[in-house]
């Protein structure tokens, strides 16, 4: 996973040293219509997930699986800013869900709300918008939105994606820094269409506010770093770094090196129970013509593993995060090895494939001996390149995942993505 975020230390040298650009974003407004833009985002999800040794365990489906298909639209309005010193915008968003196939024994896959009777919500739809204000380079937001840093990033694994409600500001000013600073009082699933419906605990706590800080700098196009903070009432803090390198080693070679690292700590009433981890992973990938070659290790250590969700379940910048696991159990420790492949090299323009294998072993489980979990995905996708149907794409996700049965369930995971999107402004 490449994240470009920056490095806190370089920050007095960076602003004493790099020179302001000499027109700021809100000089160059057109104005609040004509700087808008209209987009429409359609997503069909096919998802089976196979209990394949725990057929029937609670939550699995009276057929030992969960099987759905959803239709998601996102209408995505996005104005410009009103001219002038202080610039003033909108931006607007209505989500909607149409449940296209599921039933009473196969629900469950994350697509839909939950009826009485056991069944997925034949349709859904909510709306939201954000008023946001700019100077020069720098734009502070105000709403609901859909948010993405390291510490807290709304989850758009299905369908429709979370969107939290709260205050953003996001900086520019500097070439190659980005400083943002925010405070979210309130996170919606991706099942629901209430203001702030995302739980976690044995309460079934939502989120009370989470205040994050941080940013990215580009020292060169070669070198990134960042660093980000953040503290959510009642549950944790947590604190996390990045450094990413590319080294070209000929025109169509290159090497790139990427870790992330985060620390973690409960806080106040830990309603989600105690905290204290540390974890990294560090991914080595080695691109020549259309192949890449990736290695990454994962690292995790303290009195107990990673925990994320009730700040966004995008929340976890690591390499080992991947289709069904994300590997951060106590103690554990896990590698992968992926290769992808870009089929435009050899005349299919649109047509990528991936596949990876993660293994992780000493998981902590309180118990005599270690866990052990592994997982297989294979991944392809094309897009159209041209004509009426320009960039809709096709991607088919398999996992095939595998753990001690004391530790996780034997799961096989296959997806089936349809998007579209459509610029209408």
């Amino acid at each position: 996973m490449q994240v470009m975020k920056w490095s806190v230390i370089a920050l007095a040298v960076a602003a004493g040293t790099t020179q302001m650009a000499v027109a700021s974003s809100q000089s160059e407004s057109k104005g609040f219509i004509e700087d808008s833009n209209f987009k429409i985002f359609n997503r069909v999800l096919y998802m089976n997930r196979d209990f394949r040794d725990r057929p029937n365990a609670a939550g699995t489906g009276d057929n030992g699986y969960r099987e759905e298909t959803g239709l998601g639209i996102r209408l995505l309005y996005e104005s410009g800013f009103t001219q002038g010193t202080v610039g003033v915008g909108v931006d607007a968003h209505t989500l909607s869900s149409i449940k296209l196939d599921s039933g009473r024994g196969r629900y469950g896959t994350g697509q839909f709300a939950k009826t009485d009777d056991g069944r997925g919500d034949d349709t859904q739809s909510e709306a939201g918008a954000a008023i946001k204000f700019r100077i020069s380079d720098t734009v502070l937001k105000y709403g609901k939105q859909m948010v993405d840093t390291p510490v807290f990033s709304t989850d758009d694994s299905r369908i429709l994606p979370e969107v939290a409600t709260g205050t953003l500001l996001t900086s520019n000013e500097i070439e190659g820094l980005e400083l943002v600073a925010g405070r979210f009082t309130a996170l919606s699933s991706q099942t629901a269409t209430g203001r702030d419906t995302v739980t976690q605990g044995d309460f079934d706590s939502t989120l009370k506010s989470a205040n994050i800080v941080g940013g990215s700098y580009s020292f060169t196009d070669d070198f990134s770093a960042g660093l980000y903070a953040s503290d959510v009432e009642d549950f944790w803090k947590k604190k996390y770094l990045n450094l990413n390198y590319n080294l070209p080693l000929a025109e169509d070679q290159a090497l790139n090196f990427d870790f992330n690292f985060y620390k973690s700590d409960d806080e106040g009433r830990a309603l989600a129970g105690e905290l204290d981890n540390k974890i990294w992973s560090l991914a080595a990938a080695y691109s020549i013509g259309a192949h890449k070659f990736t290695l990454a290790h994962q690292r995790s250590s303290g009195d107990t593993g990673y925990n994320y969700g009730i700040d966004g379940g995008g929340a976890i910048y690591l390499a080992n995060s991947v289709q069904y696991s994300d590997f951060l159990g106590k103690d554990e420790r896990s590698w992968q090895a992926r290769y992808d492949i870009n089929m435009a090299t050899y005349g299919i323009p649109g047509l990528s494939f991936m596949t990876r294998y993660v293994t992780g072993d000493n998981i902590d489980v309180g118990e005599a001996s270690d866990a052990k979990e592994h997982e297989l995905d294979i991944e392809a996708k094309y897009v159209i390149q041209e004509g009426a149907a320009k960039d809709l794409s096709f991607r088919v996700r398999n996992a095939i995942y595998r753990a001690n049965d004391s530790y996780d369930a034997d799961i096989n995971d296959f997806r089936l993505i349809v998007e579209y999107p459509l610029e209408v402004l």
